[in-house]
């Protein structure tokens, strides 16, 4: 049976939705990222997020993708070729399939008929799109797929099918059986029948054909009937043969629809990030741990939403198992949140990332908490809310995962929020799950520098002036946000503090 082994070396990629990660695509904004990808096309945009949904935890297996994509940027134009002819293969079914709706042998050897003649057409487009790209596509899972049609899709194996289809095509049928107990017959066989030939006289010998002629009358509908089970007794084994054929030329290009159709969304994706001069980095994964180090990382989907360049920053986390990032308000610690949690993502379906540079562990999964505005049907509190999501993450998270989280606790005071936060972050850090936590919670941050050696802190970088730079710099946590900074911009005045 025909792979396509473009996303996976081992198996073809799943092709259902991911289910429960509503809170993770609607938190990084990753709508944004995968409408870009699908340009339009609502098959590429189901593809891509599922594939982005369902990360790659061995590094092999992500650089068997890279190496794919890394293709497919530089030969566009082949793999939109390749994405037309596997459409054209998977529509062949709709075109043809229709016609039939009965389940009798007869009709099913009809409909395989028809439907296998009607796959030859894009099989042998896939053959010639094989034939040209040989030698041009260098990559491990390109040269696998090229390996694949060479050995299965033949001149050979065409004139073979070819003929097989002339001879089911007939209506009429030659058989052979054997008498056995009560008088039923046994060892049923189908001859092989071509157009102009007579394969009953090898059968018969030397009599004659009428001698051994049975004529139903034209009124007879159970002799009818008789005959009609026994042509299908006799093509029942070739109709299921054949039926099962179809469905497996089907599969193969449903397969590969589902999985160029990602390689294509990469590639619109990479050609509309460096026509905003946005630079990709091709990420370097790093089995689990605690590595995390970027250069000049981005928001993704900020820089397609805005249609302009965006403020870079970089990151500098190994070794470390928690992550708070403080300062002041708009200044840029969401957006970084974000942009980790998409380059991590993308990282792991292969991509090329929003950086200059980018090298991170793997994470079993990416869990994300953020801030919701208050629930407008009044059946839980802010804070409620609040826990119940968490809880549901604590639930499922395991050892290598990463939780991102952005104002997490803010809905009630410092005091209350800074400890319901220290208990659940010093818990999932201890169970190995890394944290990269936004927060204006000060106690929260104070308490957890002086008892955790692998937290890194880090603040949202402000002028003299009190301007934004947007840029997130190594700092501990200080005891306020920097709110007056936002009265004067907006007030021009200086804020009245007076109690």
């Amino acid at each position: 049976m025909m792979k396509v082994h473009l996303l996976h070396p081992d198996d073809d990629a799943p092709m259902d939705p991911v289910e429960g990660e509503s809170d993770l695509v609607r938190d990084l904004g990753l709508d944004d990222v995968v409408a870009r990808m699908a340009d339009g096309d609502a098959f590429v945009r189901t593809a891509a997020t599922a594939t982005l949904l369902r990360p790659l935890t061995r590094t092999e297996d992500i650089a068997w993708r890279q190496g794919v994509l890394a293709d497919a940027r530089a030969h566009p134009s082949a793999v939109r070729e390749l994405q037309r002819i596997a459409l054209d293969g998977v529509n062949t079914e709709v075109r043809v399939r229709g016609w039939w709706i009965s389940a009798e042998p007869s009709s099913v050897l009809g409909r395989s008929v028809a439907l296998m003649r009607a796959l030859l057409e894009p099989l042998r487009a896939l053959r010639r799109w094989a034939a040209t790209h040989e030698g041009v596509l260098r990559s491990e899972g390109m040269r696998a797929l090229l390996a694949t049609i060479d050995q299965n899709l033949s001149e050979d194996w065409f004139t073979t099918v070819e003929r097989h289809l002339r001879q089911l095509q007939y209506s009429d049928v030659v058989m052979t059986a054997h008498l056995g107990r009560a008088g039923k017959g046994t060892g049923y066989v189908l001859h092989a029948m071509e157009q102009g030939k007579r394969p009953w006289r090898a059968v018969l010998g030397s009599q004659r054909a009428d001698d051994l002629t049975l004529v139903i009358a034209e009124m007879d509908t159970i002799g009818g009937q008789a005959v009609s089970d026994l042509r299908d007794r006799a093509i029942s084994g070739v109709a299921e043969t054949l039926a099962q054929s179809t469905e497996q030329v089907l599969s193969f290009f449903a397969h590969l629809r589902w999985e160029v159709a990602f390689v294509v969304g990469t590639v619109t994706l990479h050609e509309r990030l460096t026509a905003l001069g946005m630079p990709l980095a091709v990420p370097v994964a790093r089995p689990a741990g605690r590595e995390l180090t970027a250069r000049g990382l981005y928001d993704v989907g900020l820089a397609l939403r805005s249609g302009r360049a965006v403020v870079p920053s970089d990151l500098a986390a190994d070794g470390a198992g928690v992550v708070v990032i403080t300062g002041a308000n708009q200044g840029g610690k969401s957006t970084l949140l974000r942009a980790v949690g998409l380059a991590q993502l993308m990282m792991q379906a292969g991509m090329p990332v929003g950086a200059e540079e980018y090298r991170a562990s793997v994470a079993g999964r990416v869990h994300t908490h953020f801030r919701r505005e208050e629930d407008e049907t009044l059946r839980s509190g802010k804070l409620h809310e609040e826990l119940v999501r968490m809880s549901r993450i604590v639930d499922r998270a395991n050892p290598g995962d990463l939780l991102l989280s952005n104002e997490s606790f803010a809905s009630t005071n410092e005091r209350e929020g800074s400890r319901i936060a220290t208990q659940i972050v010093e818990g999932l850090a201890d169970a190995d799950v890394r944290v990269i936590m936004v927060t204006h919670l000060y106690e929260f941050s104070r308490s957890l520098a002086g008892t955790r050696s692998d937290a890194l802190f880090l603040r949202a970088e402000r002028a003299p002036d009190g301007e934004r730079t947007f840029r997130i710099v190594p700092g501990e946590a200080l005891p306020t946000s920097h709110g007056a900074d936002l009265w004067r911009r907006v007030f021009g005045t200086e804020p009245d503090v007076t109690p």
